[in-house]
């Protein structure tokens, strides 16, 4: 692992995941705000970039 450029696609799967247990303990915790809208959003982000990645 090097500062090649080059982006490894099981970081962003990692990363969605963490966004996508962060949405889960902000929507427990306080409901549907906008902190949970950004978080949410963050995680489809992340998985459909980890899908790009991987698939194209």
């Amino acid at each position: 692992m090097g500062l090649d450029g080059l982006i490894e696609p099981i970081y962003f799967l990692i990363t969605s995941i963490g966004f996508v247990i962060l949405s889960f303990i902000q929507y427990k915790k306080t409901g549907k705000t906008l902190e949970t809208i950004y978080l949410s959003i963050l995680a489809i982000f992340f998985t459909v970039c980890f899908i790009i990645l991987n698939f194209y």
